[in-house]
């Protein structure tokens, strides 16, 4: 699903080139297709992608550039391109269960008791 993410970041921190270190950072998570600035005064960062996590990116924008909050996060729908419905061709599909990993066996051993009054160092 394709979406929009809008994040507000303070780049006037003092911080030299606090933009472009914010852009790499938005462009390096994973789903990202376009990033840009936009706002007044450039502080917004609108993120547009695949399934992108968009607290990740918003945590990782306020360690690395500073104050980052996440001001919105929409669907976009394209209004000329319809819906592809799955098609349906009396198959149906068969969905395995997934493997369930079990508590793994640990196997103990006794140790016989040897009550010899010796010392048992050398």
């Amino acid at each position: 699903m394709k979406q929009k993410v809008v994040i507000r970041v303070n780049l006037n921190n003092g911080k030299k080139n606090a933009r472009t270190k914010a852009l790499q950072i938005a462009v390096g998570v994973q789903g990202v297709e376009s990033v840009s600035l936009q706002g007044e005064d450039s502080s917004q960062i609108v993120v547009v992608g695949n399934d992108i996590d968009s607290v990740h990116l918003t945590s990782l924008l306020r360690k690395k550039v500073g104050s980052a909050e996440l001001m919105s996060l929409a669907p976009i729908s394209y209004e000329g391109e319809k819906q592809q419905e799955p098609k349906h061709n009396g198959i149906q599909s068969m969905v395995w269960p997934a493997y369930q990993a079990s508590v793994p066996y640990y196997y103990t051993y006794d140790v016989p008791d040897n009550n010899q009054d010796s010392c048992t160092i050398m």
